[in-house]
């Protein structure tokens, strides 16, 4: 059963993307595809699981015209920077790049933005509250800056000053206050907002720039040269192939992005970060990542119970001491509250829902009081990096390098990531930029007939020592055993202990580096360890049903087409049988979107099949992460799939 939400569709028209491009750089008889673009207006989510998943055909058993078509040539384009993702790490690496290419060069440095969503910022998720050091690095000159030129380069619509802060303990009834830590000091230096909405500005600055900025466009492969030593560019995903793997009559051909360095601003486990960390060994010598799912509900709320500029951290309740994690409440722009809790994937029972830990989260009075009254407007989740500077890999590989959350430059404790993650890209940007500027133009390679883009892949070693020489290292290095404190066998309490005393004694100097678990699926428990949570039904007013909190998002993925969600020969069967005696169904449990599901299935030897509801994903990658097994693998939907975000 498929669900419509609205009743109005947005009629085609012409993808401007190769169009273009194909302007750019010569190309004749390129095939302009026709695409929907799906704004809010109709959604399309699974709310019934009656309709098994079909099987796949593997690629062998196709016609031989078909795997033809699959596998036909691709229409190239050569650029200076290719990057995937255009969050805030990328386009502040391409804000970057464009600043030095037009003070010091010619300003014909062809960087290239490609991003999966619809529209720039539509896929961004965060609290947020915002540190301005990356922003007034990036414009030191700016027209929203005040009289004194203090402030942050961002319109005041979408970025509000803190102006008061609290830190709170919560348990039972009890609601304790707990001095917070100067890292977590926000009041009159930081801002709250959208990070949705500052990703679009900056979108907006970056194409004046003359950045070429695509949005709708989901990079699926990483082009390697004929040795497979270095990495030559990327290839956009494929449109038009139908979920049993046929091409459909509308098939296009991914195209082919040739560059001199290819960025990887993907966000947290990105699919082509993770391909090139385990190609090129880039954790060879730093720990795994650790994850956490943050799932938040944006609020507008009563006049009366709004307070602009207030925030609040909480910890304790609902999560047990066991468990890493914090509940959050921003106030910013007319009578918008953001509502939030953040869960470590790290825990260890199979039967913890995140979503429905947020959920009882907000039954508390300290957060029920503020929403009680208001109306909830939009729904978001997305994993995000909590391993810190342990977890940080190698920055550079032969032909690119990693920015943002695609490495892992989340301050925890700060609760912060979106500065370090743009002074990532800035000094990727600066280090790019000295090393192709010595090199001839794509002008002139063109003229001379030059294929090749560079003599020798580019590795950029300078980058990762100029991250080490930074204040982002040295942020990341003061509270680096912060998090994996909270790991220890006194769990919470323990954690909160050590972090004082690192805090305000050590005060990050400790000659010690606490070290992190293997991985957060691998710590989870068999079930028969633990005991099923009863957690309480929705009202329907503070609490919802995960089906109707997915219908805010926006979210969409065209029923025909190939499932972005891989599991071994997409055999849905064998995966349930490996992970389901022993886990009882910890996918239901912890997606926050109702993509997995076990149906009662008589005929089953396990009294169940496993069900994937791909269209109801809204990209948080914690299946990736979490699933014990390791058999899940997320990749790219078609370009402009996914959630349309405006204010998370």
């Amino acid at each position: 059963m498929i669900r419509t939400i609205g009743k109005r569709a947005v009629k085609p028209r012409l993808n401007p993307l190769l169009k273009t491009i194909s302007k750019n750089a010569g190309i004749s008889n390129v095939v302009l595809r026709q695409s929907y673009r799906h704004l809010n207006y109709v959604r399309q989510f699974s709310v019934s699981t009656r309709q098994l998943q079909s099987a796949e055909i593997p690629f062998d058993k196709l016609t031989s015209e078909e795997q033809q078509t699959l596998t036909e040539e691709r229409a190239v384009d050569k650029v200076d920077v290719c990057i995937v993702g255009g969050g805030p790490a990328g386009l502040a690496t391409a804000i970057r790049l464009k600043q030095l290419d037009n003070e010091q060069g010619e300003g014909n440095l062809r960087v290239v933005v490609l991003e999966k969503s619809a529209d720039i910022g539509s896929h961004i998720v965060s609290g947020v509250i915002m540190d301005p050091r990356a922003l007034r690095e990036l414009f030191p000159e700016s027209e929203y800056y005040d009289e004194n030129g203090e402030g942050i380069p961002l319109p005041a619509e979408i970025a509000t000053k803190v102006v008061d802060e609290e830190l709170k303990f919560i348990m039972g009834k009890l609601v304790l206050p707990v001095p917070a830590p100067s890292h977590m000091h926000n009041k009159g230096k930081n801002y709250v907002g959208s990070l949705s909405e500052i990703t679009a500005f900056l979108g907006g600055k970056a194409e004046e720039m003359g950045v070429e900025v695509y949005s709708g466009i989901a990079v699926s492969n990483l082009l390697y040269s004929e040795d497979g030593k270095s990495v030559v560019g990327v290839a956009t995903k494929d449109m038009g192939i139908s979920k049993s793997g046929k091409p459909k009559d509308n098939f296009e051909r991914g195209m082919a992005f040739n560059a001199r360095q290819v960025v990887l601003a993907e966000g947290c486990h990105g699919s082509l970060t993770k391909e090139a960390i385990k190609k090129f060994d880039l954790r060879k010598n730093c720990q795994n990542q650790s994850y956490g799912l943050g799932i938040k509900e944006v609020w507008e709320v009563s006049p009366e119970k709004f307070k602009k500029g207030f925030i609040a951290h909480t910890m304790g309740y609902p999560l047990s001491n066991d468990v890493y994690g914090g509940g959050f409440q921003y106030h910013f722009g007319e009578n918008i509250v953001t509502v939030g809790l953040v869960v470590g994937l790290d825990y260890k029972n199979p039967y913890i829902s995140p979503y429905q830990e947020f959920q009882k989260m907000k039954q508390h009075p300290y957060y029920r009081n503020v929403l009680e009254g208001g109306k909830c407007i939009s729904y978001a989740a997305r994993a995000l990096n909590e391993g810190g500077l342990q977890a940080v890999p190698k920055l550079n590989f032969p032909g690119g390098v990693l920015v943002g959350a695609s490495a892992g430059f989340m301050n925890v404790p700060k609760i912060k990531g979106s500065h370090t993650a743009m002074k990532s890209g800035m000094l990727a940007a600066e280090e790019m930029y000295k090393a192709i500027s010595k090199m001839p133009s794509l002008e002139e390679l063109e003229e001379s007939g030059t294929e090749k883009l560079v003599e020798e892949p580019l590795n950029l070693d300078s980058y990762h020592e100029a991250f080490k020489n930074s204040w982002v290292y040295d942020e990341l290095y003061s509270v680096r055993n912060v998090r994996p404190s909270f790991n220890s066998f006194l769990g919470g309490y323990g954690g909160m202990m050590y972090s004082g005393l690192d805090t305000y004694i050590l005060r990050g100097r400790s000659p010690w580096t606490f070290s992190f678990h293997e991985s957060d699926a691998s710590i989870t428990e068999p079930a028969s360890k633990h005991k099923p949570i009863d957690y309480p039904k929705p009202d329907g007013v503070i609490t919802f049903d995960i089906m109707t909190s997915v219908s805010r998002t926006g979210t969409y993925h065209d029923e025909d087409e190939q499932c972005h969600l891989r599991v071994p020969e997409q055999d849905l069967q064998k995966h349930a049988e490996i992970a389901y005696p022993k886990f009882k169904g910890i996918e239901n449990r912890f997606c926050p979107a109702g993509v997995y599901e076990y149906v009662k299935d008589e005929s089953s030897p396990l009294g169940v099949k496993f069900q994937i509801n791909a269209q109801n994903c809204i990209h948080c990658k914690t299946c990736d992460i979490k699933v014990p097994t390791q058999d899940i693998n997320w990749v790219v939907p078609e370009g402009g799939d996914g959630p349309k975000y405006s204010l998370t």
